[in-house]
């Protein structure tokens, strides 16, 4: 008996580790808003099966999506847009509405809700974020969902300051972010992040940071963080361990951080946005996201690469018509890219 209970042991030790190597590596989907030559969303939801992409962000709760997804394994990151986040907020049945028009009918395919991506504590939206993040998961717990599926939101690293050396990161605006970590040490989710190596590399300082540290192309540690004795060879860790470090000078050292955004142009302004320079970042980075981080050593990094496909019609710079792993044709800009 006590070599069974041995042996089960061992085993039950092997799945853990094994379940802890493996990274989810998901791939944003931003719909057809910003593009005219984009496939229709059915073909989109074929596709990331043809490339067993098994996990997506949307923006928005596409309803042709949602209910292609219904057919797959493929799990959600679901946005909560930002121009609802007022009404959610401040009336709980609009919240319910919304949950049950776009949440309850496809709720198998929904891992995540991202209440809000990327708002800023001076953004008219800032104070409708945990009150709309409470509602939402109100209106989940009435539908016996809350277990299932994670409430969060999406934040970009601009909240974050004094983050060289990484351990020295913290919330720039803690009055703003803890309310919003309370919630998520409270009910168990992780933070949603969007991690740009490249942003960083193109308006940093750039004796600071290399191509070669951006891309994880580096040959050895570049920053040694004084604090703690731990040595970084690439910028996404490193931009990575101040959120954890911001997160532990706000009381949830324990909050798990998932990259909601991460990616790297082929073309627009500057002369790293080059598709030899992406397709080297997206290789590299699904290569090294199951090792985890100097902080969080072994412990892999959920992963979401954007975006599925280039906008022709996304505003602002160039760049940001860019970022697609795929030409709207659906032919791979970078070869072979294995996203399992």
């Amino acid at each position: 008996m006590a070599a069974t209970t041995s042996l089960f042991a061992i085993a039950i030790l092997l799945l853990s580790i094994q379940h802890t190597a493996e990274a989810q590596i998901g791939v944003c989907y931003g719909g057809s808003q910003n593009g005219d030559n984009l496939p229709s969303q059915q073909d989109v939801v074929n596709f990331y099966q043809s490339k067993g992409i098994q996990a997506m962000r949307m923006y928005a709760p596409y309803q042709a999506t949602l209910q292609a997804l219904q057919s797959t394994n493929i799990k959600v990151i679901l946005d909560v847009p930002n121009d609802k986040l007022q009404s959610l907020a401040s009336d709980p049945s609009t919240a319910m509405e919304w949950v049950q028009t776009n949440v309850v009918p496809f709720a198998s395919s929904i891992k995540y809700i991202a209440v809000g991506n990327e708002i800023h504590p001076s953004d008219q939206e800032a104070s409708s974020v945990q009150p709309a993040m409470q509602n939402v998961l109100n209106a989940l717990k009435s539908n016996n969902l809350d277990d299932q599926i994670k409430v969060s939101t999406s934040i970009d690293t601009s909240l974050i300051t004094n983050s060289y050396p990484p351990s020295n990161g913290q919330f720039s605006d803690i009055s703003y972010v803890t309310p919003i970590i309370n919630f998520l040490t409270s009910n168990g989710s992780p933070l949603l992040v969007n991690i740009y190596p490249y942003f960083s590399y193109r308006y940093g300082n750039k004796q600071d940071i290399t191509l070669d540290y951006a891309l994880f192309k580096a040959p050895g540690n570049v920053v040694t963080d004084s604090n703690n004795n731990l040595n970084y060879q690439n910028l996404f860790d490193a931009m990575v361990d101040s959120v954890y470090a911001a997160l532990g000078k706000a009381g949830a050292p324990n909050t798990a951080v998932v990259v909601s955004e991460t990616g790297w142009p082929s073309d627009g302004d500057g002369d790293a946005a080059t598709v030899d320079n992406a397709g080297t970042y997206y290789r590299n980075l699904i290569n090294h996201v199951n090792q985890g981080t100097p902080l969080k050593a072994g412990q892999a990094i959920e992963t979401y690469l954007f975006e599925m496909f280039d906008e022709n019609k996304k505003p602002n710079d160039e760049t940001e018509r860019h970022f697609g792993l795929f030409f709207p044709d659906q032919h791979p800009k970078y070869g072979q890219i294995n996203f399992s």
